[in-house]
Protein backbone atom coordinates (compact mmCIF):
# COMPACT_ATOMS: atom_id res chain seq x y z
CA UNK A 1 0.00 0.00 0.00
CA UNK A 2 1.20 3.54 -0.46
CA UNK A 3 0.39 6.28 1.99
CA UNK A 4 0.99 9.89 2.05
CA UNK A 5 1.91 11.54 4.65
CA UNK A 6 0.35 15.20 4.55
CA UNK A 7 1.72 17.28 7.22
CA UNK A 8 0.79 21.14 8.31
CA UNK A 9 -0.36 23.22 10.47
CA UNK A 10 -3.82 23.15 9.10
CA UNK A 11 -5.01 26.53 10.93
CA UNK A 12 -7.99 25.99 9.94
CA UNK A 13 -8.10 23.16 7.45
CA UNK A 14 -9.70 23.88 4.24
CA UNK A 15 -11.70 22.01 1.30
CA UNK A 16 -8.47 22.47 -0.91
CA UNK A 17 -6.30 20.39 1.80
CA UNK A 18 -8.97 17.78 0.79
CA UNK A 19 -9.24 18.23 -2.51
CA UNK A 20 -5.81 17.33 -2.89
CA UNK A 21 -5.33 14.25 -0.49
CA UNK A 22 -8.62 12.86 -2.34
CA UNK A 23 -6.91 13.96 -6.24
CA UNK A 24 -3.84 11.74 -4.86
CA UNK A 25 -6.00 8.51 -4.22
CA UNK A 26 -8.04 8.59 -7.13
CA UNK A 27 -5.34 9.71 -9.40
CA UNK A 28 -2.89 6.85 -8.53
CA UNK A 29 -0.53 8.10 -6.82
CA UNK A 30 -1.47 6.62 -3.22
CA UNK A 31 -4.00 4.27 -1.61
CA UNK A 32 -4.38 6.73 1.81
CA UNK A 33 -3.36 9.98 3.22
CA UNK A 34 -2.93 10.53 7.30
CA UNK A 35 -2.97 14.04 7.50
CA UNK A 36 -0.32 15.12 10.59
CA UNK A 37 -1.10 18.43 12.14
CA UNK A 38 1.80 20.50 13.76
CA UNK A 39 1.60 20.48 17.66
CA UNK A 40 1.71 23.55 19.69
CA UNK A 41 5.43 24.25 19.82
CA UNK A 42 5.11 25.05 15.85
CA UNK A 43 5.80 28.79 15.58
CA UNK A 44 3.08 30.57 13.52
CA UNK A 45 1.38 33.80 14.32
CA UNK A 46 -2.55 33.16 15.13
CA UNK A 47 -1.53 29.34 15.66
CA UNK A 48 -5.81 27.68 17.31
CA UNK A 49 -4.62 24.86 19.95
CA UNK A 50 -3.14 21.72 18.50
CA UNK A 51 -6.79 20.02 19.99
CA UNK A 52 -8.65 21.90 18.25
CA UNK A 53 -6.96 21.63 14.66
CA UNK A 54 -6.74 17.75 14.90
CA UNK A 55 -10.62 17.59 15.71
CA UNK A 56 -11.12 19.70 12.43
CA UNK A 57 -9.59 17.76 10.39
CA UNK A 58 -10.85 14.73 11.64
CA UNK A 59 -14.28 16.79 10.70
CA UNK A 60 -13.78 17.66 7.82
CA UNK A 61 -12.29 14.21 6.40
CA UNK A 62 -15.56 12.17 8.41
CA UNK A 63 -17.11 9.71 5.42
CA UNK A 64 -13.92 9.54 3.55
CA UNK A 65 -12.39 6.40 4.56
CA UNK A 66 -9.04 6.50 2.76
CA UNK A 67 -8.24 9.93 4.76
CA UNK A 68 -6.95 9.83 8.31
CA UNK A 69 -5.73 11.96 10.65
CA UNK A 70 -3.11 11.29 13.23
CA UNK A 71 -2.36 12.93 16.32
CA UNK A 72 1.23 12.09 17.00
CA UNK A 73 3.19 15.16 16.63
CA UNK A 74 0.32 16.33 18.86
CA UNK A 75 1.97 14.25 21.34
CA UNK A 76 5.89 15.05 20.91
CA UNK A 77 7.03 18.05 22.56
CA UNK A 78 9.09 19.18 19.06
CA UNK A 79 9.12 16.93 16.06
CA UNK A 80 11.05 17.32 13.06
CA UNK A 81 9.27 15.88 9.41
CA UNK A 82 11.96 13.06 8.69
CA UNK A 83 11.16 11.37 12.20
CA UNK A 84 7.37 12.06 11.94
CA UNK A 85 8.26 10.27 8.36
CA UNK A 86 10.25 7.62 10.26
CA UNK A 87 7.68 7.01 12.39
CA UNK A 88 4.85 6.02 10.19
CA UNK A 89 7.87 3.74 8.01
CA UNK A 90 8.05 1.84 11.24
CA UNK A 91 4.08 2.19 12.27
CA UNK A 92 3.51 0.90 8.41
CA UNK A 93 7.03 -1.51 7.64
CA UNK A 94 4.87 -3.58 4.54
CA UNK A 95 3.78 -0.02 2.97
CA UNK A 96 5.83 2.39 1.13
CA UNK A 97 5.24 5.87 2.51
CA UNK A 98 5.58 9.20 0.70
CA UNK A 99 6.07 12.53 1.86
CA UNK A 100 3.30 15.34 0.62
CA UNK A 101 4.12 18.94 0.50
CA UNK A 102 3.57 22.07 -1.48
CA UNK A 103 5.75 23.73 -4.10
CA UNK A 104 6.48 26.71 -1.55
CA UNK A 105 8.19 24.57 0.83
CA UNK A 106 9.84 22.65 -1.89
CA UNK A 107 12.03 26.53 -1.87
CA UNK A 108 13.07 25.98 1.64
CA UNK A 109 13.92 22.23 1.49
CA UNK A 110 17.09 22.50 1.81
CA UNK A 111 16.97 24.47 5.54
CA UNK A 112 15.15 21.24 7.22
CA UNK A 113 16.72 19.23 9.41
CA UNK A 114 18.27 16.11 7.60
CA UNK A 115 16.52 17.35 4.28
CA UNK A 116 19.04 14.96 2.57
CA UNK A 117 17.93 11.82 4.43
CA UNK A 118 14.48 12.70 3.27
CA UNK A 119 15.31 12.67 -0.37
CA UNK A 120 17.21 9.91 -0.16
CA UNK A 121 14.84 7.53 2.12
CA UNK A 122 10.77 8.91 0.46
CA UNK A 123 9.33 9.82 -2.42
CA UNK A 124 8.19 13.26 -2.05
CA UNK A 125 4.65 14.16 -3.73
CA UNK A 126 5.09 17.93 -4.41
CA UNK A 127 2.22 19.91 -5.46
CA UNK A 128 2.70 22.60 -7.67
CA UNK A 129 1.90 26.42 -7.00
CA UNK A 130 1.21 28.47 -10.26
CA UNK A 131 4.29 31.04 -9.26
CA UNK A 132 7.04 28.50 -8.52
CA UNK A 133 9.29 27.19 -11.03
CA UNK A 134 10.18 24.11 -9.18
CA UNK A 135 11.51 22.14 -12.21
CA UNK A 136 14.51 24.51 -11.47
CA UNK A 137 13.97 23.81 -7.88
CA UNK A 138 14.06 19.67 -8.22
CA UNK A 139 17.43 20.20 -10.59
CA UNK A 140 18.62 22.05 -7.87
CA UNK A 141 18.61 19.69 -5.12
CA UNK A 142 20.12 17.33 -7.83
CA UNK A 143 18.79 13.82 -6.25
CA UNK A 144 15.49 12.22 -4.62
CA UNK A 145 12.29 11.09 -5.99
CA UNK A 146 10.28 14.03 -6.53
CA UNK A 147 6.94 13.64 -8.06
CA UNK A 148 5.59 16.62 -9.41
CA UNK A 149 1.96 17.03 -8.79
CA UNK A 150 0.33 19.31 -11.65
CA UNK A 151 -3.14 19.17 -10.01
CA UNK A 152 -4.94 22.58 -11.32
CA UNK A 153 -6.90 23.93 -8.16
CA UNK A 154 -7.78 27.48 -6.70
CA UNK A 155 -5.96 28.88 -4.21
CA UNK A 156 -7.31 28.96 -0.86
CA UNK A 157 -5.33 30.44 1.97
CA UNK A 158 -5.82 29.65 5.52
CA UNK A 159 -4.57 32.94 6.63
CA UNK A 160 -7.65 34.71 4.54
CA UNK A 161 -9.86 32.80 6.38
CA UNK A 162 -8.99 33.42 9.70
CA UNK A 163 -8.58 37.31 8.63
CA UNK A 164 -12.18 36.88 7.51
CA UNK A 165 -13.36 35.53 11.00
CA UNK A 166 -11.36 38.24 13.26
CA UNK A 167 -13.11 41.04 11.13
CA UNK A 168 -16.22 39.41 10.99
CA UNK A 169 -16.07 40.14 6.97
CA UNK A 170 -18.36 39.03 4.67
CA UNK A 171 -18.13 35.48 4.78
CA UNK A 172 -19.24 33.86 1.27
CA UNK A 173 -15.74 33.22 0.43
CA UNK A 174 -15.53 31.35 3.85
CA UNK A 175 -18.46 29.40 2.87
CA UNK A 176 -16.61 28.38 -0.26
CA UNK A 177 -13.88 27.44 1.79
CA UNK A 178 -14.49 25.23 4.70
CA UNK A 179 -16.27 22.37 5.05
CA UNK A 180 -19.52 23.24 7.27
CA UNK A 181 -18.78 21.38 9.91
CA UNK A 182 -15.12 22.63 10.58
CA UNK A 183 -16.78 26.39 9.87
CA UNK A 184 -19.65 25.54 12.82
CA UNK A 185 -16.74 23.86 14.74
CA UNK A 186 -14.48 27.44 14.64
CA UNK A 187 -17.68 29.45 15.30
CA UNK A 188 -18.88 27.34 18.24
CA UNK A 189 -15.52 27.31 19.72
CA UNK A 190 -14.94 30.99 19.20
CA UNK A 191 -11.48 30.41 17.12
CA UNK A 192 -9.46 33.46 15.15
CA UNK A 193 -11.76 36.29 16.67
CA UNK A 194 -9.74 39.14 16.63
CA UNK A 195 -7.23 39.37 19.73
CA UNK A 196 -7.65 42.74 21.69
Amino acid sequence: MKIGIFGGSFNPPHRMHKQIALYLVQAGYLDSVIFVPTGDRYTKNGLANSKHRYLMVKLMIEGYPELRVSDYELKNTLTYTYQTLDYFKKSYPNDEIYFICGSDNLKEFTTWKNYSYILDTYPILVILRKEDDVTKIKESLGKGNIILINQIHDDISSTDIRSSFQKKKEKKNVNLALDWKVENYIQSHHLYREEK
